[in-house]
């Protein structure tokens, strides 16, 4: 484990000085690729500065909020009706074609339509990145409650354990590791459709300085958007996984 991170942080290194030579010897403008220092530098700026407003924090503040938001309406959502999936065939034969319809769709294909049915306001943007995040968070507690052992349910059953009991104290426990497998592929789908979503009339977010800044060919501003939105989804994600260890301390060992 420790070879594989020191052989990760050697491949960052490199890749971070050969980023600064390129554009050091000028092979390409630092209109397309600025330097590592450069951007780094445009950082200081932007949490100093800010850009359009606001600090590169506050920016991020915003977006992270819409992300938090989107993820509660998911959630909130998805799980119940993806458990709802997994124990009744009628329910999954009525809205598994809907969901596997709309799933693969980019959200800049839907995004049109957010704006016609809810506006411009904060829920479009809401709304479009929980649609995003719904999916992975429902396929998944769908998944979990199918992959439940028969035995398992038929030894709880035989000891006469109850259907408010089954649910509760056989099905979903064992549908949560999948469920915060789930939750973990959400988080990464919500970042990753920040960007859609802050093109809805957004005056603040990462995802509206990194197309303001495209408008202006400003390239170090919209790298450090770009670095940005990595960073906090990288943290989420091990927020997620944190959140995992926590809730399912189980998971691996059986």
């Amino acid at each position: 484990m420790k070879s594989a991170r020191l052989v990760s942080l050697a491949t960052v290194v490199l890749l971070l000085l050969g980023w600064e030579a390129v554009s050091e010897l000028e092979w390409l403008s630092p209109m397309f690729l600025p330097s590592p220092s450069r951007v780094l530098h445009q950082f200081v700026v932007l949490s100093r500065d800010g850009y359009a407003g606001a600090t590169l924090w506050e920016h991020a503040g915003t977006s992270l909020l819409r992300i938090l938001c989107g993820f509660a309406v998911a959630a909130s959502a998805a799980i119940p009706i993806g458990l709802l999936m997994g124990t009744n065939r009628w329910i999954k034969g009525a809205l598994d074609p809907v969901i596997e319809f709309y799933w693969p769709l980019p959200p800049l294909a839907y995004l049109p339509l957010m704006i016609i049915w809810i506006g411009i306001d904060e829920a479009a943007k809401v709304t479009l990145l929980g649609m995003a995040m719904f999916a992975p968070i429902c396929l998944a507690a769908q998944a979990g409650v199918r992959s439940v052992p028969i035995e398992r349910i038929h030894a709880a059953q035989s000891l006469g354990a109850s259907r408010r009991q089954l649910f509760f104290y056989i099905l979903l426990p064992s549908a949560l590791p999948e469920i915060m497998t789930g939750i973990r592929i959400s988080i990464g789908t919500g970042w990753a459709t920040l960007v859609a979503a802050e093109l809805i009339a957004a005056t603040e977010g990462i995802g509206f300085m990194i197309m303001s800044a495209a408008n202006f060919l400003a390239t170090d501003i919209v790298f450090a958007g770009i670095i940005t939105i990595a960073v906090c989804a990288l943290a989420s994600a091990a927020a997620a996984r944190w959140a995992e260890r926590l809730l399912v301390p189980w998971k691996g060992k059986s």
